[in-house]
């Protein structure tokens, strides 16, 4: 086992060096400053196309982090970058929070503000503080962390509402992306607040945001992870009333690993050992979602017993974390090779291996999934370099 576990963490180790070179090379907009808003899977750069708070936060983290690990300066520069590019073109300087998008040249675009967004900005800048002690960036993520408790915390039944307007107002579509539901709660944001707010906590241990990531993390044992199928429930109305019964595995695999750590980092042992119960249930019916070839399938229609028989890039990324991690609580060798053969699929049909990087994902017949993106809005270098970052991490700890 230790030749296949070492195996694993050298492929791991070159994957995040391959990853991290991919966006070095071809995201960076040498012209309008930050990054390419869109590259396609022929890697054709969409020059005009606008930019995301959600992909330039996660560029911010994922350099951080790993310049944290290989202290290569060219990581740093990419860090650097990114913050200043949010600094200057998406923090909203009149009214606090920041931009959902900027068109290509910097300028506000769509200016209402999603939590969800906001969240990975906190998320992104609490890392880079981490690795670099810039103080301007523990300023801003607190600073966004505090508007996010001040407009979107429901002080009446708890969690988080979704969206308000750029002046902090009601907003009537609250939806994340046109395939999500119009609801004023829902298990996706409240999953990334919490992961930003014990990413901030890591290099800003305040009492007050103690108490707000437990009482996230009970969100999730009493609300959000269902009580029976241990699946996640992905709807809510604003008095928490389930709007929602489809089944998403990758969810499932990244919140098997999530909520626990955030009770890790916040030292608490007893919500440690009750989560880490929860989190292998989780794990557990993440295995419904597995396909013969090691690949997870996107999500289950549960009224109509239907899968959605695609697999996507970015649930085979949590799954290799997710499924070592129930390995670590568990010490059940099937989902240490769950989590290996997770990568193994990703090797055989995920990866571009002429281009680079990582495509949106497979059909069912394995044909590459077509008019996606390599990188944009949503297709950032996060969940498969953070992949990699956990493997590294958790296999030196063994």
């Amino acid at each position: 086992m230790n030749e296949v576990l070492n195996n694993y963490r050298k492929e791991m180790q070159q994957e995040l060096e391959n990853i991290l070179a991919y966006w070095m090379r071809y995201t960076v907009d040498v012209d309008n400053g930050g990054f390419y808003g869109k590259i396609d899977n022929d890697n054709r750069v969409y020059k005009d196309a606008p930019k995301g708070l959600v992909l330039n936060s996660r560029i911010l983290w994922t350099f951080s982090a790993a310049f944290t690990k290989t202290k290569n300066p060219r990581h740093l520069a990419i860090a650097d970058r990114a913050f200043n590019y949010i600094q200057h073109h998406f923090i909203d300087k009149e009214f606090g929070g920041a931009y959902w998008t900027v068109d290509y040249k910097g300028d506000s675009l769509d200016t209402k503000k999603q939590i969800y967004a906001i969240a990975f900005a906190v998320y992104g800048l609490s890392e880079y503080y981490g690795a670099t002690k810039n103080d301007q960036a523990l300023q801003q993520a607190t600073a966004l962390y505090r508007s996010i408790v001040e407009h979107s915390y429901d002080t009446s039944k708890g969690g988080y509402i979704e969206a308000l307007t750029r002046d902090w107002k009601e907003i009537n579509d609250q939806r994340l992306s046109s395939k999500d539901s119009n609801e004023k709660k829902s298990m996706n944001t409240h999953l990334h607040i919490l992961e930003a707010f014990a990413n901030l906590y890591r290099v800003w241990p305040n009492e007050v945001l103690k108490r707000q990531i437990t009482e996230l993390i009970y969100i999730f044992l009493d609300r959000i992870i269902d009580g029976e199928t241990n699946h996640l429930v992905l709807f809510f109305d604003e008095d928490w009333k389930p709007k929602s019964d489809i089944i998403s595995y990758g969810h499932d695999i990244e919140a098997a690993w999530l909520v626990q750590e955030a009770a890790e980092i916040i030292h608490d042992e007893e919500l440690v050992d009750k989560v880490k119960a929860r989190s292998v249930k989780v794990a557990e019916a993440a295995t419904r979602g597995l396909d013969d070839d090691g690949g997870l399938w996107y999500e289950k229609e549960v009224a109509e017993n239907r899968l959605v028989k695609d697999k996507h890039w970015w649930p085979q990324a949590e799954a290799m974390v997710g499924f070592y991690n129930a390995f670590q609580i568990t010490g059940n060798i099937d989902f240490c090779m769950k989590s290996i053969n997770s990568w193994r699929f990703v090797q055989k049909h995920i990866l571009d291996k002429q281009g680079g990087e990582w495509y949106w994902g497979v059909k069912e017949d394995y044909s590459i999934m077509q008019g996606e993106d390599k990188a944009g809005l949503w297709k950032c270098p996060y969940h498969n370099g953070r992949a990699c970052l956990e493997i590294l991490k958790r296999i030196a700890e063994e």
